[in-house]
């Protein structure tokens, strides 16, 4: 008889939308792993930058995606021994991450290391396709939105807190494009897997959601 998989619960949905803080959340709550795949991405862009390497060198951004030195120690994120926890969340490295992530070769590269993860007792993965192409099995695939409206002004209070100047007007434009280039992209595109739950947060607290995460998958595992 075949051993039951290592539990994964998916959490996917456009830029903004809380799944971030639901997910790490969620898996303080089950005692779970947790990977946040934007963060590998964010990796590539900044080492891609670091190096000088354009958005357009395929066969650069290949080899950096494979050899990547990235380790995740609890809060941090470290590149080649150095943290780079808030280095990842600069503007443009979120720029550059956006560019290249639709590039299939890259994805392709690091689809191993996410499903490394994927480790006892259990993963919880947030990202645009954890459900539909990174663990298709997932056990529980959650699909997290918010109105437009409120994801630019939650980006908006984040920026304000760190001391960065931004425009409401501005978040909402881009992030209206970054919806636009994700959903569009040719390779794993934003989309709800077939099977996910969808929860609209926009009115609902964050333990509102973690509570009704958490209860769904105690519901299916």
């Amino acid at each position: 008889m075949s051993e039951r998989p290592v539990p994964v619960i998916a959490i996917d949905g456009p830029s903004a939308s809380g799944k971030g803080t639901i997910a790490r959340l969620v898996a303080q709550a089950l005692g779970f792993r947790y990977l946040e795949s934007g963060a590998l991405y964010r990796l590539v862009a900044l080492a891609s930058l670091d190096r000088k390497a354009a958005a357009n060198e395929e066969a650069s951004l290949v080899e950096i995606a494979a050899t990547l030195p990235a380790e995740f120690d609890e809060d941090r994120i470290l590149l080649a021994g150095k943290d780079v926890t808030d280095a990842i969340r600069a503007e443009a490295v979120g720029i550059r991450a956006s560019e290249i992530a639709p590039v299939a070769a890259v994805r392709m590269a690091l689809l191993a290391r996410q499903r490394a993860f994927r480790q006892p007792p259990g993963l919880v993965a947030e990202g645009r396709d954890m459900g539909s192409v990174v663990f298709p099995d997932a056990v529980l695939k959650v699909f997290l939105t918010a109105s437009l409206e409120e994801r630019a002004r939650r980006r908006h209070k984040q920026l304000i807190d760190k001391g960065i100047h931004a425009t409401l007007r501005t978040l909402f434009r881009d992030l209206a494009e970054r919806d636009r280039r994700d959903a569009a992209r040719s390779v794993a595109p934003l989309v709800a897997a077939s099977d996910a739950v969808h929860i609209d947060a926009t009115h609902l607290s964050v333990r509102d959601v973690v509570a009704e995460v958490v209860e769904r998958f105690r519901k299916v595992k």
